[in-house]
Formats: structure tokens, sequence, C-alpha cells
């Protein structure tokens, strides 16, 4: 599960599954990814004619955090596509 982007302001770190499925999404984290971290979500990362949505969220990340990655995933979505399809192909 390679990191893809980490954004040090926000403290929220994006990973990529290699074993994942279709559609394209990034899970992200608060913090560094480690066992006792359950605070992530995961976001649709969308094509050039839709957006970033989140998928599925932790109750423990604030909506403070996830309206910042859903930027974060916007801003980046074109990086975040390559990255996506750098692992799992077209």
């Amino acid at each position: 599960m390679p990191k893809i982007f980490s954004d040090q302001n926000s403290n929220l770190y994006f990973y990529i599954y290699t074993n994942d499925h279709q559609p394209a999404h990034v899970h992200v984290y608060k913090g560094k990814k480690n066992e006792a971290n359950i605070m992530k979500a995961k976001i649709n990362i969308g094509t050039s004619e839709k957006r970033p949505h989140l998928v599925q969220g932790n109750t423990n990340m604030t909506n403070k955090d996830i309206i910042a990655a859903l930027k974060i995933v916007a801003k980046n979505q074109e990086i975040f596509l390559e990255k996506w399809q750098e692992i799992h192909g077209r």
C-alpha cells in the first residue's frame, strides 16, 4: 500500500492499496498509518467530469479533516488518477 501523498499542514496521508478495486479511490489517514490509527476516510478520486467524493468515513475523523481531504484530492485529482493507473493499470 504505497503512500502517494501527504499534507503536513493538515497531517493527512493518502494511500492507494495495491490489491484494491475500481472505482479509483484513496484511503486517507489522519496521522501516520498504523494499527492504532483508526481515523480514516475513503474518497473516490473521480474523473475529469466528476468531482471527488467521500465514500466512507470513520466517525473519529472530524468533518474539518474530511473537507480538507476532499479539497486535497480535488486539487491533485490528475496526479492521484495517474498514481492509480500506475498501480492498477487503465
